[in-house]
Formats: structure tokens, sequence, C-alpha cells
């Protein structure tokens, strides 16, 4: 059971999908796996990417657990690397061992560029500039890092090796990524009166080669992330998203069981099923992307967590793990469609709320 004394903002709370008692054990179930260090790892005993720890530290916010995703966002700020950079994965830690031991010493352009999207939601659902004026250095020389890797057409090479080698390969779903973060970056220097007219300019190349040159990028059709990360992402909207995830929406979508993860293996993953929901809430599609987050409730553990996958031919749970970023963004995509503000701003593409500033994703 939750703890009697938790509450948890209405937003977090959707017909079919959560109750208030739910959001609150799932809230639970993400701090439990916490570090004392703020450090969020997919789970106890498995390593954290600085990616997934920051959509964890995003839906604590979106919980109201403020403080706990500040200390999410001190942890990658003191254990940045001196080119602006994270590696791709660090080892899990006992409590009270504040170190940083790299799994995996690459550092992927994505991973990066993502603690942009986490600052300005942070400051959203906090209005503190003293937090925002703080993380600043931390956020610039993350996107001088990333920026490092954009190629002449736009695209941002996927990482650099641990050598310091830089990938110019581009992954379609990491730049779109990208992009979001770039527009956010945008945003916390526009509200600090500290304009990047260079990072403007690579945002809008960023955006035309996903609109309209996807040779420029790896050929990763078969997963599901490309198909919808473009519009995620914000790069896509309007008829163009419409067009994009219709056009391949029988391929990906199981009815009743969420969305596979690759093509054409009978495997659907809460993590893309929630991020398709958000994509279609983006898109002003509430009750397809409600019809999407209704359909994993089978992934829901008795301790509020959720499975990672489900292999729906052999009917059984794959692999038997239960991440916080899949609770992460299960949570984030209920505060969307729960009308949540700063969630709204940093993921709202073509639908916000009257009246809403549109921040970083106008």
């Amino acid at each position: 059971m939750s703890s009697p004394e938790r509450t948890v903002p209405e937003h977090l709370v959707l017909d079919g999908v959560l109750t208030a008692d739910q959001a609150a054990r799932t809230v639970e179930g993400i701090l439990a796996v916490q570090r004392a260090d703020g450090a969020i790892p997919w789970f106890r005993g498995h390593h954290l990417d600085p990616w997934d720890h920051t959509e964890a530290a995003m839906a604590l916010d979106a919980a109201g657990e403020h403080e706990a995703a500040e200390r999410a966002y001190t942890w990658l700020a003191r254990h940045q690397n001196q080119d602006g950079s994270w590696y791709a994965a660090y080892a899990d830690r006992p409590d009270g061992v504040d170190t940083a031991e790299p799994q995996d010493a690459g550092r992927e352009s994505n991973f990066v560029a993502y603690i942009a999207v986490g600052v300005w939601h942070h400051y959203l659902t906090t209005g503190d500039d003293t937090f925002l004026d703080r993380m600043w250095p931390a956020v610039v020389a993350a996107v001088e890092f990333v920026l490092g890797l954009q190629q002449p057409g736009g695209e941002i090479g996927w990482k650099r090796e641990a050598d310091g080698t830089a990938v110019t390969d581009a992954l379609l779903t990491g730049s779109s990524s990208i992009h979001q973060a770039l527009r956010c970056a945008l945003a916390i220097a526009d509200h600090r009166g500290d304009p990047q007219p260079d990072w403007e300019l690579a945002a809008g190349a960023l955006a035309h080669a996903i609109r309209r040159h996807p040779e420029r990028f790896l050929d990763k059709s078969r997963y599901s992330m490309d198909w919808y990360y473009p519009v995620l992402g914000g790069a896509l909207t309007g008829a163009a998203a419409k067009a994009r995830v219709e056009e391949r929406w029988e391929e990906f979508v199981v009815p009743d069981l969420g969305v596979r993860c690759v093509l054409p293996n009978p495997w659907v993953t809460g993590g893309e099923s929630c991020e398709l929901a958000l994509t279609l809430w983006a898109m002003g599609e509430s009750d397809r992307a409600l019809e999407i987050l209704r359909s994993i409730g089978h992934l829901r553990a008795d301790n509020g967590m959720y499975w990672t996958g489900y292999v729906f031919e052999d009917r059984a749970v794959w692999p038997v793990e239960q991440t916080t970023w899949t609770a992460g963004s299960l949570l984030l995509a209920v505060a969307a469609l729960g009308g949540d503000e700063a969630t709204a701003v940093v993921f709202g593409g073509d639908r916000l709320p009257p009246g809403m500033d549109a921040g970083c994703c106008s």
C-alpha cells in the first residue's frame, strides 16, 4: 500500500489508467530506486544512463517530488565531463558512494542533450530561477558538445567513442530527441535574456534534415521510435505529423497490448507505448493516446512499477525487469493528458491549452 501521507497531483489520475493510489505507488517505486546521491538507475543493481535518468527525474517533478528531481539534476551537474558530456552508462553504486563509474565510456549525443529538456521542465514546475542559473553552465556545455557533432547536412552524429573519435553516422530517433532538447535550451536562454543565435541556426538545420532528408540518417525503420520520434521531438507537426503516424500505425500498434518496439518481433514495450501516447496527445489526439495507455495496463506490476515489455506470442513478460524509465514515461504521458502545464509545454507540439505559452515547443 502507498504511504497514507503521500498525495499526488490531480493530473496524475486518469480514468482507466491510474487511480490516485496507483499513481502514488508508482511514484514511490521510482523514489525507492533513486540513490542517496540523486542518481536514478534503471533499477537497483543495474546501470543508469543520462537520458533515462532525466526522464525519471521529469516524472518526479510531474508528481510534485521537486526535491528528489533536483537531486537528480544536481547529480548530473556534479558528474559532467569536462567536454560537457556524460558517459553512455554508469554502474550502480551502493547508497553513500557518490561516484560515477562508467560502464560504457562512449558519449551519445542525444543522451547529453536531454538535460536541457529536464532542466526546463523542472523550472516550469517550480519557477526556481536559482536552480536555472545554477544549471545553465551544464546546459551550455552539453549543447556545445552535441553541436560539435552536427554534420554539414544538419543531422547530429551519434556519439564520440571512448577515445574521442566522432561517430558521424546519425540516428533519426536521437536527432529528433536533440531537436526537442535544442528548443528547450533556447527557451532557457530566452528566459535568461541570453540569446544563442548559433543554437537557433543549428536547430533549424536539424529540423530541415529530419523533415526533408531521411537519407542522412541510418536506416532504423524497423524500430517504432524512428516512426514517431520526429513528431514527438517537434520537427514534424500538423498534416505531416498526421501522415507519418497513420502510415505505419497498423505495423506497430497491437490492439489492446501496446506498441511494438521493433519489427517483426512480437514484443510490445511500455516505454514506446507511453511515448506514442505523448506523441498522439501532442497531435491533438487525446482519445487515441488514452486508448494506448489503457492498453498497457497488463504491464503494471503489483508494486506499482511497470514491466519493460511483453512477448505476446509466448504470453511472457520480457525482460523480467521493472524500469524507472518505463514508469517515468507512463507518469509523463498521464500528466500531459491530465493537463499538467509544464509537461504540456515541453511536449506541446500542435496541442496546448488555450492561453498557454508554448515555451520551447511552439
